[in-house]
């Protein structure tokens, strides 16, 4: 369920370690280029592999350690009582760095003439490292970058646990459609087998067909909308061998189904109700519309069923976590491209489903992406 927002190197298919390699290389060479306006790119360059390393410490700490033990464990005093040692002691080697090796260093290079400055170089260690405006200076340096870097590690962190969330809710939701599935047809299969029909192995048959498919080929978050139709017209089909004539079913497919894909059996709740809360409650003619219409990516469900003249209350049943089921997957999956509208009246229940479909190429490239 990953997208575009999985960043910083993520997506690229090489081991972390080069990885972050590669990313402090881009940082470095982005701050050598910026300080250089005010020496130039050779000297900038030399400060900055000295002051680098602290950089890269100091964020690691922070986001390796401090923020896994301490703020994801929702321990924020100790999270801040940590950081507040960890953040003077960057300050306090970052200016010892500075006082030893770069101030000298500018001196000699950059034939710096200002007496202040170089005055202010002379003084004693412990007086220019605890002078205010160079420590003022050493935090800006040492947090501003810090702090941004870690706020997109923080924002990644956030996102992929949201990710994995919305991973698991919508795992656990597919997982109850194969029970409800099997509890209802098996329930198909009971009676045919109690009028020791002839076509209960034609039902199993079809049954182990529908399965598989939901078992080996629904793994992935899109398959093809050619397959997922079909299996619904597998479906129908082992509805038709109990009902035989009790039951008129119209199931009509308009449009080009290929190159598109849909998430698995998310049509399959909205027909399993027709049959089960429509037919299988009422002895006599009953009917059930189908309809599939696909207009460029745009797809259309229409299901109507006819209602029984004695209505059952069916809502501590196992079958009617059906259409809840789905419209949460809907709700998670196509939150701002579908459309579900559901209407119950005396003699008839309708569903009208539409979607934004993707194509073939689409679902492979956010697979690329979310590998």
């Amino acid at each position: 369920m990953n997208n575009g927002f999985d960043i910083i190197l993520n997506n690229v298919r090489l081991p972390r370690f080069w990885q972050h390699v590669i990313f402090w290389v881009i940082v470095s060479f982005f701050i050598t280029t910026l300080y250089s306006f005010q020496t130039n790119f050779w000297v900038s360059m030399r400060n900055n592999v000295l002051y680098m390393p602290i950089q890269i410490a100091y964020y690691y700490a922070i986001a390796y350690w401090l923020i896994p033990k301490y703020v994801f464990e929702k321990r924020y005093v100790m999270f801040f009582l940590m950081l507040i040692p960890l953040v003077f002691a960057c300050m306090f080697i970052s200016r010892t760095i500075g006082i030893f090796f770069v101030a000298p260093y500018l001196i000699r290079v950059m034939h710096v003439t200002d007496a202040g400055y170089i005055a202010s170089t002379q003084r004693p260690f412990f007086e220019q490292l605890m002078d205010g405006q160079s420590l003022v200076n050493s935090f800006k340096g040492t947090n501003l970058f810090t702090g941004f870097v870690i706020a997109i590690k923080l924002f990644k962190m956030w996102y992929e646990r949201k990710q994995a969330a919305l991973e698991a809710e919508l795992n656990a939701l597919k997982a109850q459609i194969h029970p409800h599935f099997l509890f209802n047809t098996l329930n198909n299969l009971y009676s045919l087998s109690l009028n020791n029909s002839p076509k209960s192995p034609q039902a199993i048959i079809g049954l182990s067909d529908l399965l598989r498919y939901m078992l080996y080929e629904c793994s992935d978050n899109e398959v093809p909308l050619e397959k997922e139709v079909f299996m619904m017209q597998q479906y129908v089909k082992l509805e038709k061998l109990r009902y035989e004539d009790r039951i008129d079913i119209n199931f009509t497919i308009t449009g080009n189904l290929k190159d598109k894909t849909i998430a698995p059996l998310l049509i399959l709740p909205f027909i399993e109700n027709a049959f089960k809360h429509g037919t299988s409650e009422q002895v006599g003619a009953t009917w059930i519309n189908i309809d599939i219409s696909v207009t460029l990516n745009h797809f259309k469900l229409k299901v109507a069923n006819s209602k029984p003249d004695h209505p059952v209350d069916t809502s501590n049943t196992p079958g009617h976590i059906g259409l809840k089921n789905v419209t949460k997957r809907l709700d998670l999956l196509y939150p701002h491209s579908s459309r579900l509208k559901i209407v119950n009246e005396d003699d008839t229940f309708f569903v009208a489903l539409d979607l934004d479909l993707k194509t073939v190429k689409q679902s492979a490239t956010q697979q690329m992406i979310t590998a």
